[in-house]
């Protein structure tokens, strides 16, 4: 079993940072691949961002690329997504998830979720 708590989310105004984290407990962190999915209200669950097992591959969606930026510290066993230039569409609840591939993550179907965090963007 592999636990994630994910830290950090909060109000934030349009144009500003925030940077999440994500501990993980449990079984050995480089054997997975990590990733971020969000799911705004209303709205499905959808995938982020997700980083390699050695954390030098990383992925993104389209609506995040050249704003959001997902890096791990093995050494931590944290995963962390820093987000700059914030919209008011990037309100979500935040989810961490573990996955052996990549794949995994992308295609929602994760081996393991976080409980969430919840990031509010404000005009």
């Amino acid at each position: 079993q592999v636990q994630l708590v994910e830290s950090g989310g909060g109000l934030v105004q349009v144009g500003g940072s925030l940077r999440l984290s994500c501990a993980a407990s449990g079984r050995t962190f480089t054997s997975y691949a990590m990733g971020w999915s969000r799911q705004a209200s209303g709205k499905e669950r959808e995938f982020v961002a997700a980083v390699s097992w050695s954390g030098c591959n990383t992925y993104y969606a389209d609506p995040v690329k050249g704003r959001f930026t997902i890096s791990r510290d093995n050494a931590k066993n944290t995963v962390y997504l820093q987000m700059n230039s914030l919209k008011l569409e990037d309100t979500a609840v935040y989810y961490c998830a573990a996955d052996h591939a990549v794949a995994g993550l992308q295609e929602g179907a994760p081996d393991y979720w976080g409980k969430g965090t919840l990031v509010t963007v404000s005009s």
